[in-house]
């Protein structure tokens, strides 16, 4: 989908997110957070607008983005659990040469991410298209259920409040909505480096 059949879709889509009410925003977030392609800003930036014309409350719109992706997420995150890494061992079995994978660097990916499961999660929960997967290899390396969802929430409440208050801000102007939007992708992935790097440095050295 191009950048401009995308925003056009938001610029029509505030009637359809009054309508379908704060339980249609949880519905459609959930679904954005699982592995459907489906993306976040089409139901946030118009919730935030229709919060600015105070047809809806910002509180209950930024709980059902955060319970909403925490949905999507606990959907990757079981599936996964339960066939994920049996998929991926298939894999590496029939397919593991061609991309120099074996059981031994799954075994590290396990690991890496049993120890450093929080930090992935939260920040792949800022980052785009990678926020949608993030669940998946938390589901089979097994991480801890109660870290994954504060995690989750932590990151996927960032994101939603970010989409709500542009809404709330330019509503109006999808325009100026898309510079900023590039804009801020780019500011949190280049946060998103610099909280990882100090985080290894940290972990490293003190």
């Amino acid at each position: 989908m191009s950048i401009e059949i995308f925003y056009s879709i938001a610029e029509n889509s505030v009637e359809i997110i009054n309508s379908l009410g704060y339980f249609g925003i949880f519905i459609l977030m959930a679904i954005e957070s699982s592995f459907i392609p489906f993306p976040s800003e089409v139901v946030l930036i118009p919730a935030g607008f229709l919060v600015q014309q105070g047809k809806m409350n910002f509180i209950l719109v930024l709980l059902m983005g955060i319970f909403g992706s925490l949905t999507g997420a606990l959907f990757n995150y079981f599936i996964s659990l339960h066939f994920g890494r049996k998929g991926v061992e298939l894999l590496i079995r029939r397919y593991g040469k061609v991309f120099l994978l074996d059981n031994n660097k799954l075994d590290k990916t396990d690991h890496f991410f049993n120890k450093h499961g929080e930090i992935t999660t939260f920040t792949g929960r800022l980052i785009p298209v990678i926020r949608q997967w993030i669940s998946i290899p938390a589901g089979f390396s097994k991480m801890r259920l109660d870290k994954f969802c504060i995690y989750t929430c932590l990151g996927a409440g960032i994101w939603s409040f970010i989409l709500i208050y542009l809404g709330y801000v330019f509503g109006e102007n999808m325009e100026i909505i898309k510079n900023n939007l590039n804009i801020i992708n780019w500011f949190l992935i280049i946060s998103v480096i610099i909280f990882i790097l100090f985080y290894f440095l940290k972990k490293k050295y003190f």
